[in-house]
């Protein structure tokens, strides 16, 4: 697999569970359920008002989940559903079509980690170039207020919208009382001495330093994909892997080098040692792989679904003078990843 490729049928699923979304389907995951409501088919949203927030959400890691449980706790002191109001597609992907954004989650992804925060309501709305046009008073008055009807909108400490972002809180305010709408500047999490942002995590990605990126999304970064045939080399030495396309064809994939991973496979969890990387011992090309070798598995996993959550990274890809010095590293990886995932035999 290349960095930030995909096979058309993957992006063919994406787009089709994005347009799967009917009115008020509801979902149930992990005991939490999540009304979903697209603007693209509801034109405006009667008897019902909202207490609700605006964004991206990349990643929904806690910066988002802290904005997340002011808009539930204000929601519950108004006796109105909570909601988030966020886009299907990156807003920048729609005005640059060659735009390639590295994302934390695909919008399956994002649902499925809006609906673990306990919010009642995922508003989807298509971003359009229209859409873009509109200033920060226009967005309000005829999105939040005319066809969602919103008592309440709480801002993040440092987010904008509009035409060219060029308002802010005290616009916002302003725009809000003059629609009846309350405006609420939301708290700002301090963390430590970190950076609380979906970019910092893309950073720690990129830079192999699993554990801090983790800590910042507050669940185990992961990969998910199908596995396909690969070159079949692990097989000659001991090490069978299991190939993985990745899904999401936008999705950040870590920093070259071997991780400690848990693998989640039908309904079934497994250890497992992860290779990202270019083969460089035993191949001369560029392209990148995703191979994953399950402890205590033998069977044939061709083309079934895996996704793997990253534990811990072991070690930055490299090449190896022979073969013989990679099978050795490859055993020593194995006990690093063992260790890391406290597995005693």
């Amino acid at each position: 697999m290349k960095r930030g490729d995909i096979a058309e049928e993957s992006l063919f699923l994406n787009n089709a569970l994005v347009n799967s979304f009917y009115i008020r389907t509801v979902i149930t995951i992990i005991h939490q359920i999540l009304k979903l409501i697209d603007l693209a088919v509801e034109k405006e949203i009667v008897d019902l008002s909202f207490v609700a927030t605006v964004g991206f959400f990349d990643g929904v890691h806690i910066g988002h989940r802290y904005l997340i449980d002011q808009v539930k706790r204000e929601a519950t002191r108004r006796g109105l559903p909570s909601a988030v109001i966020t886009f299907p597609i990156h807003p920048r992907k729609v005005l640059q079509a060659d735009y390639q954004p590295a994302l934390l989650c695909g919008f399956d992804e994002k649902v499925e980690l809006l609906a673990d925060t306990g919010i009642d309501y995922c508003i989807t709305l298509p971003f359009t170039p229209e859409l873009s046009r509109l200033s920060a008073k226009e967005f309000m008055q005829e999105v939040l207020k005319e066809r969602l009807h919103l008592d309440a909108l709480l801002v993040g400490y440092d987010h904008r919208f509009g035409r060219d972002r060029e308002d802010s809180y005290p616009e916002y305010s302003h725009y809000g009382r003059e629609l009846g709408m309350d405006v609420i500047l939301a708290a700002e999490l301090q963390w430590g001495s970190n950076d609380v942002s979906s970019s910092q995590i893309r950073r720690y990605l990129k830079a192999g330093r699993i554990k801090e990126a983790n800590e910042l999304l507050s669940y185990n970064y992961r990969l998910s994909g199908k596995i396909v045939e690969g070159y079949q080399v692990g097989r000659t030495i001991g090490y069978p892997t299991a190939n993985m396309r990745v899904w999401e064809r936008y999705k950040v994939v870590p920093e070259l080098g071997v991780y400690a991973v848990m693998v989640h496979l039908r309904d079934l969890h497994y250890p497992g040692m992860l290779y990202i990387g270019r083969r460089p011992t035993l191949h001369t090309d560029n392209e990148i792989s995703v191979e994953v070798n399950l402890f205590n598995f033998d069977g044939n996993l061709y083309n079934q679904s895996m996704s793997v959550e990253f534990i811990d990274f072991i070690r930055s890809d490299c090449k190896f003078d022979t073969k013989e010095e990679l099978v050795a590293q490859i055993h020593q990886d194995k006990e690093s990843v063992k260790q890391r995932l406290k597995i005693k035999k």
